[in-house]
């Protein structure tokens, strides 16, 4: 039989196809924006029906209607990095929060860990040989639906074709509904005074020849508008989104000094605007691969010059850095930070980069702080730590002791928390 009379006998509608689902199933949402939509909508309908079923992603930029209150008998998330359509619910201990490195996430679902029973998943139209592509979301989503026991695909129209590691023949897929809207959008966010001070501080430090990694963002954004003198830039990233587009045409980043797959861009999902789908649409410059792989510090580190970008809420004094949560509140998740810290550490001449503003909250609370706040997670260790970043100045903190540390930090903190800081340090007896 044709991959074409199989697929043709797989279609359904949502509902007969959702109808799979069993109370007490585990399912995986695909992430990111290759969330199928009318899937997940469609979950609610069946609530009524269903109790006690698990659904665990990553962070979805898309709704999640299945987390509203009135559905908690019929459904738990589990998430693996909290997105703000689900926060709140993990805040209030209507949903869970599975703490676990974005490399890892792909060894849960393969080693049984978290057995998937069902993948809910957003697919592009099958090529003429019968092969579905993820599109926009490979990253831990393929490794779901190749462990799980039923996948059940929206087929959608607009989900761009992506080339690597990123295939699924019609033949593996039990169940298919076939969709034709647009992939979840974010435009690029703006950048502040502040912001670009660190992009620039930051553009600075990048060698000719580096490769990347940088993620979606204020500062990702402003470290690309500092960068367009640079050459033969490479990228090697779990996620990127439309600022890259420009460094490509315009000869910026073009891969060519990459040791780790020269000449391509590596990546696990994709975030941003109709124009960066249409770039990626069938363009073999991009490879997309899991996590386990994109996200190997392994594989990271053999790329020379390697570049990691890594955000923070807090970084005490000797170097700690919380980037998961806000004291005991869960806020995101571990995701690729400390892989790519470690990847870029680790690399010849790599620069693992921690960057921040110094303060939140309109100033009003420093972003450095004696200490970590009570409950608050350490993502990265003060023994990972190398560059910290904010629009003060650049700090290198590796092979530092506590002392050096705790001045070097407190000279790049925001004037009017630096005699608090240093009272704080004394105290401590760090001075």
């Amino acid at each position: 039989m044709n991959w074409e009379n199989i697929y043709r006998r797989k279609v359904t509608d949502v509902s007969t196809a959702l109808s799979h689902i069993k109370s007490g199933n585990r399912l995986y949402v695909g992430g990111g924006a290759g969330v199928p939509v009318e899937l997940t909508q469609g979950l609610t309908e069946k609530a009524p029906e269903l109790h006690d079923v698990e659904l665990t992603h990553i962070l979805t930029f898309a709704e999640a209607p299945y987390v509203a209150p009135e559905y908690s008998d019929s459904f738990r998330v589990n998430a693996l990095f909290i997105g703000s359509n689900v926060r709140k619910a993990v805040a209030e201990g209507r949903a869970d929060f599975t703490p676990i490195f974005l490399s890892e996430i792909p060894r849960l679902f393969r080693r049984g860990i978290l057995p998937i029973d069902v993948a809910l998943i957003s697919l592009s139209p099958p090529d003429e040989h019968g092969f579905c592509s993820f599109g926009v979301e490979v990253g831990t989503t393929k490794p779901a639906a190749e462990s799980a026991k039923i996948i059940i695909a929206e087929v959608n129209q607009q989900m761009p074709r992506t080339h690597g590691d990123s295939f699924i023949h019609v033949s593996r897929i039990h169940h298919i509904v076939e969709t034709n809207y647009p992939i979840p959008e974010s435009p690029q966010g703006g950048s502040s005074e502040g912001h670009l001070k660190i992009g620039e501080y930051i553009a600075e430090m990048i060698p000719n020849g580096a490769t990347l990694q940088m993620g979606i963002g204020s500062i990702p954004d402003a470290v690309l508008r500092f960068l367009g003198n640079h050459k033969d830039l490479g990228i090697h990233t779990e996620l990127f989104s439309d600022g890259v587009i420009d460094m490509v045409e315009n000869g910026v980043i073009t891969c060519a000094q990459k040791n780790f797959h020269p000449g391509k861009i590596v990546t696990g999902f994709l975030f941003g605007t109709k124009k960066l789908y249409e770039f990626i649409d069938n363009n073999p410059l991009i490879e997309m691969h899991p996590t386990d792989y994109v996200n190997d510090p392994f594989n990271i580190a053999q790329n020379d010059k390697m570049v990691a970008i890594n955000s923070a809420l807090q970084i005490d004094l000797t170097g700690q850095v919380c980037a998961d949560s806000i004291g005991p509140r869960f806020y995101s998740g571990v995701g690729g930070q400390l892989d790519f810290i470690r990847g870029a550490a680790r690399s010849k001449e790599g620069l693992p980069i921690i960057a921040c503003l110094s303060t939140a909250r309109g100033g009003t609370t420093s972003r450095m702080v004696p200490m970590l706040n009570q409950g608050a997670g350490v993502v990265t260790t003060r023994n990972d730590v190398h560059y910290v970043v904010t629009e003060h100045g650049v700090v290198n903190l590796y092979g530092k002791s506590i002392r050096e540390r705790a001045q070097a930090l407190i000279g790049i903190s925001a004037p009017q928390f630096r005699d608090e800081l240093t009272a704080a340090a004394h105290k401590l007896g760090y001075f």
